[in-house]
């Protein structure tokens, strides 16, 4: 894989150069909730401009219908990437079209150019290969060198991530180097004790990777909803909690193999349960009960893990020689159910071990409840990238780079 400073040290003063970015940022109206994504790509920005480069920054937002919507402009993220770098960013209000063709066009040595969202052309996430390469097509008409650093996509067979590349001379940006430089670390040269901290809506989003981590890791903490299919499986009363019953078969066999290969799998000891869900907007003050895990009421729903679970795990956590963690232990978003994820974050910045927050909602997390980015060994952008990578999957847009 060709780095940037190999392309740097060709020179690219002058030269067009297309960084596909993930600046897929958290948006409350065009208010930015959390710039993190932005900052990350700030180094390759920043390196090729200063180079000379004429850069051309693209990026999605969201999940728009392959059509424009206001609802998904990249225009607040444009906007912030200016003030971070200081300089003037112009905007293209479309992807291919005359705007982005006038914007690329105006750019001068070390200017930066946004497009408008990738994902308003439908041949961005396109299944029909000619679609797709059609897109790229005209993507490669405004550049005339590629950079990948969305890692936040790399694992998706999409345009400007897996067929563009092909079309031009590439290389990987600083973020993306950074992240595979730190997956090897999880997957190839482990340090020992492994932990896996796994939390999330959903048991089913998090399959391949458990079964991929019990042949590698030493322990697996799992918290957030996904949970409580694991306390079904185990014949606990769940309550109305979160629940994927048709998930409990896969479960019960995965705690099998645990025990079989020698992996701890450790399950909450007691929860927060409340008969309603808390109202993330007011953040008005919720009512809830502690129970023991294997007891939550028929009418309440677990909506955290509880203090002496908290606790457990921080002490799993605390020998640790790598840790991983994805997914949120708890309704996080309010103040009253943030206690599990604070106490989770709170036990890797504690611990001694290499520490990895795997992007998503666990770096939000980690941002959102004040800690200090620089107390972990590394946060990623792609939450489900890094899933996908830990799982031993082929990722699309890091094969692209690597030929």
């Amino acid at each position: 894989m060709k780095t940037i400073d190999e392309l740097l040290a060709e020179g690219v003063s002058g030269k067009r150069v297309f960084v596909r970015a993930d600046l897929n940022v958290p948006l409350d109206g065009t208010a930015i909730t959390d710039d993190g994504r932005i900052r990350a790509v700030l180094p390759t920005v920043k390196a090729l401009a200063g180079a000379g480069a004429r850069v051309v920054v693209a990026s999605h937002l969201g999940r728009p219908k392959g059509a424009p919507d206001p609802a998904f402009s990249l225009a607040p993220a444009a906007a912030r990437l200016g003030e971070l770098l200081g300089a003037e960013v112009a905007f293209a209000t479309d992807t291919v079209g005359e705007s982005a063709r006038a914007a690329v066009a105006g750019l001068g040595d070390g200017g930066v150019a946004v497009l408008e969202n990738l994902r308003f052309n439908p041949g961005e996430t396109s299944k029909d290969d000619a679609e797709r390469g059609a897109f790229a097509d005209e993507l490669a008409s405004l550049a005339d060198l590629y950079v990948g650093d969305g890692f936040g996509a790399v694992h998706r067979k999409h345009a400007s991530v897996y067929d563009l590349p092909a079309r031009l001379p590439h290389a990987a940006g600083y973020l993306i180097a950074a992240e595979v430089a730190v997956l090897k670390k999880l997957t190839e040269d482990v340090r020992r004790p492994y932990v896996v901290v796994l939390g999330g809506a959903k048991v089913s989003d998090k399959l391949a990777v458990i079964d991929s981590l019990l042949g590698k890791a030493d322990r697996l903490l799992i918290g957030g909803g996904m949970a409580y299919t694991f306390l079904k499986a185990k014949g606990h009363e769940v309550g109305i909690s979160l629940l994927q019953e048709d998930q409990i078969p896969a479960v019960k066999e995965y705690m099998e193999r645990a025990e079989k290969n020698g992996v701890e799998l450790v399950l909450p000891v007691d929860v927060l349960a409340s008969g309603e869900f808390p109202d993330l907007k007011t953040k008005a003050p919720a009512e809830y009960i502690t129970v023991d895990a294997d007891g939550i009421p028929a009418d309440k729903e677990g909506l955290d893990i509880g203090p002496r679970t908290r606790e457990l795990y921080a002490s799993k956590i605390a020998d640790a020689a790598t840790v991983f963690w994805n997914g949120p232990l708890g309704v996080f978003e309010h103040p009253d159910y943030a206690g599990g994820t604070r106490a989770t974050a709170q036990a890797l910045v504690d611990s001694k071990a290499f520490t990895v927050v795997g992007g998503g909602d666990s770096a939000a997390a980690v941002r959102t409840l004040g800690f200090d980015e620089n107390a972990f060994g590394h946060i990623s952008t792609g939450g489900g990238a890094s899933l996908e990578y830990l799982e031993g999957k082929t990722l699309p847009g890091l094969a692209a780079l690597e030929d």
